[in-house]
């Protein structure tokens, strides 16, 4: 009988590879959990599902990879998943589940994976900065139903800066291209001298708050700004398979296109330097095309990513400004996610943040072993990304104009309520629609799609409120109202979960 190991499980749910990492109670050292059949190597599983329709024939990781590989028909087969959960404006166009479904069978058979020596008792999931308020709901509602008394949650990028084990008061720079999203995170990590202070979030401990009775010294992590789009590695596969293939829906023409960009992705492969890359074309035949690291960025530049990049980092270094904090006062920047390794990018940040200090941890596993250096029962204070908006109707201009409720950078949970009186804007109303927004960000280039292939593509610089829902949430007056007089008290705040509630 195997020893039994009690401990934090780190789950960093990617679009291409999922981490997982646990640390036993005892120790100091996190490990990368190996299952057999389903990890690539030691915590690392291909993001990947293969699902029989009517069947309870559900594979994931390499077995669903292996899987894939064995037939010529990618029906059942379900990846790049993720960056669709709680997105209201993409599905997918194939197979009979959807991508939270999706999602939630693959986090669920990696679950009941776990291999039994391994007691859970904590678990810390992680998430992209700029995702859908329905993905984290989404992760938590299915975390919730796991047999474990803790959950927390954390920014993909903090965790890094976290585990990094920078000194007390240094700020840091993440920038973490993953399989879905591009992310770029200020941080300052504070402490010490009996300064530290709670400022994290807690989803679950036996129904309490750990940050008033653990002992441990907390390490706090305050997000400066931060700028996120969605697109990644995935995109970039997606790319590559276009340019040779412009009709291409073979899911498995994308896994090639990824070995070939790690593969130009090595240092010391030159700029003229052919590899063979053989994609399947019709009948379940293949071709072949010759690709160089000096065409794979050509790919990349003429898809607008150094133009998209420009624009992530002039928003993140502006909002960092506002708060007094410049390029010198970063102590190192941190490069995680595998799209961090092509060297145009890499060539990129050198060029555009020169002098500075670049860390190079583990680009896969960083974020999973980082989220692990969460001392239980922290909670990360975070900043809104976007501002939210409530939909009013202007009685005199007979028009409708939307009135800032919290602005982009605010902190939350929210300290103090936000309250707002209403009037009515006719006599004897007795209903009141209530209907929030939220900003799109003013971008000079956005991802659109094309027959399904993501593009970047050049836009106005314009900012406009974006419904949450179709449907108003409605509130009726029991009294009778006159028009133009006070008769409707909203107080609005933000929870520990970042779910908006309105009283």
């Amino acid at each position: 009988m195997l020893e039994e190991l009690r401990g934090t499980l780190a789950i960093d749910l990617g679009n291409t590879n999922t981490v997982i990492a646990f640390q036993e109670e005892k120790s100091d050292s996190p490990i990368l959990l190996e299952i057999a059949n389903l990890t690539r190597s030691a915590g690392i599983i291909p993001t990947a599902l293969w699902h029989e329709n009517n069947t309870n024939n559900s594979l994931i990781g390499m077995q669903a990879i292996n899987k894939l590989e064995q037939t010529s028909n990618d029906m059942y087969f379900y990846s790049n998943f993720k960056r669709l959960i709680g997105n209201p404006f993409e599905r997918y166009s194939k197979g009979e589940l959807t991508p939270e479904q999706s999602g939630e069978k693959f986090m669920r058979i990696l679950w009941e994976s776990i291999p039994r020596e391994f007691i859970i008792k904590r678990l810390v999931l992680t998430a992209p900065i700029d995702t859908y308020k329905g993905y984290r709901k989404w992760l938590i509602d299915i975390c919730s139903s796991f047999e474990v008394k803790e959950i927390a949650l954390i920014d993909e990028p903090t965790a890094a800066a976290i585990g990094m084990k920078v000194p007390f008061g240094s700020t840091i720079m993440i920038i973490d291209i993953g399989g879905s999203t591009i992310d770029l995170n200020i941080v300052r990590i504070e402490g010490g001298e009996g300064r530290s202070a709670p400022i994290a979030e807690l989803l679950k401990f036996n129904n309490q708050d750990v940050s008033k009775i653990s002992k441990q010294k907390l390490r706090c992590a305050e997000i400066i700004s931060k700028s996120a789009c969605k697109i990644g590695g995935k995109d970039i596969d997606q790319w590559i398979v276009n340019y040779f293939l412009p009709d291409s829906k073979d899911e498995r023409n994308l896994k090639i296109a990824e070995k070939i960009k790690c593969k130009l992705s090595d240092a010391n492969v030159n700029n003229e330097q052919q590899y063979i890359a053989s994609f399947f074309i019709e009948n379940n035949t293949k071709k072949e095309f010759t690709i160089s690291k000096k065409l794979l960025e050509e790919i990349l530049v003429s898809n607008n990513l150094i133009n998209l990049l420009n624009t992530l980092l002039k928003r993140l270094l502006n909002e960092a400004r506002g708060k007094d904090y410049k390029i010198n006062d970063l102590f190192s920047i941190i490069l995680v996610g595998g799209g961090t390794q092509i060297p145009l990018i890499r060539n990129w940040i050198g060029y555009k943040i020169p002098d500075s200090k670049i860390d190079f941890p583990p680009p896969i596993e960083s974020i999973a072993l980082g989220a692990l250096s969460l001392t239980p029962g922290v909670k990360i204070k975070d900043i809104l990304n976007k501002s939210i908006f409530l939909r009013l109707f202007n009685k005199r201009d007979q028009k409708h104009f939307w009135h800032p409720i919290f602005y982009q950078g605010q902190t939350w949970p929210t300290e103090k309520p936000f309250e707002l009186i209403l009037q009515a804007s006719q006599e004897g109303q007795f209903k009141f629609e209530v209907i929030i927004g939220e900003t799109s960000k003013k971008n000079d280039f956005d991802v659109i799609f094309e027959n399904g292939i993501p593009k970047l593509a050049e836009i106005q610089q314009e900012e406009r409120v974006v419904l949450w829902a179709k449907d108003p949430l409605f509130i009726e007056i029991k009294s009778p109202t006159v028009m133009g007089k006070d008769c409707l008290k909203l107080v609005f705040w933000i929870d520990e979960q970042s779910f908006l509630n309105v009283k």
